[in-house]
């Protein structure tokens, strides 16, 4: 396997600052770094964006997340592994991540049980790890990215 270009982020140089001062201002947003790295993977797999499973799984490891939950995190509504307000993310994730699957993707429901759970500040920090995950995926996806490629 082959990656077409190197990815997009790396080629315009003013592109990857920018992404990480995104991600520095989602880490900063009072969500356990457990539950973003769990969102990021579930966001990753859902868009078979194989660099980014790869990494999300490195990275969830250094966060602490269990190995039990890094192989049931793609089938978190089946296991007891995962917390109320986890569960709340990751189905936000999942439908933000799919808006095309039907009308009101993020309907009122979905959103009202990740506000039971998250602040304003903790809400705009996981819609922007699910935004800044799916571009990611799509960068990825697009130039064939390598998983483990970058280390």
């Amino acid at each position: 396997m082959q990656s077409r270009m190197q990815n997009p982020a790396v080629v315009l140089s003013d592109a990857m600052p920018a992404i990480q001062n995104l991600f520095k201002a989602v880490h900063s947003g009072g969500v356990e770094g457990q539950t973003l790295e769990l969102v990021h993977l579930r966001v990753s797999q859902i868009n078979g964006c194989s660099a980014c499973v790869d990494g999300g799984v490195k990275s969830s490891r250094k966060a602490g997340v269990s190995d039990e939950r890094l192989a049931t995190v793609a089938a978190w509504r089946e296991t007891p592994y995962f917390t109320e307000p986890e569960r709340a993310a990751l189905e936000l994730a999942e439908a933000a991540t799919r808006l095309a699957d039907r009308a009101d993707a993020v309907n009122d429901e979905v959103w009202d049980a990740a506000a039971t759970h998250f602040d304003e500040k903790q809400l705009a920090a996981i819609v922007l790890m699910i935004g800044v995950t799916n571009l990611f995926n799509r960068l990825n996806a697009t130039t064939r990215q390598i998983a483990g490629a970058w280390g």
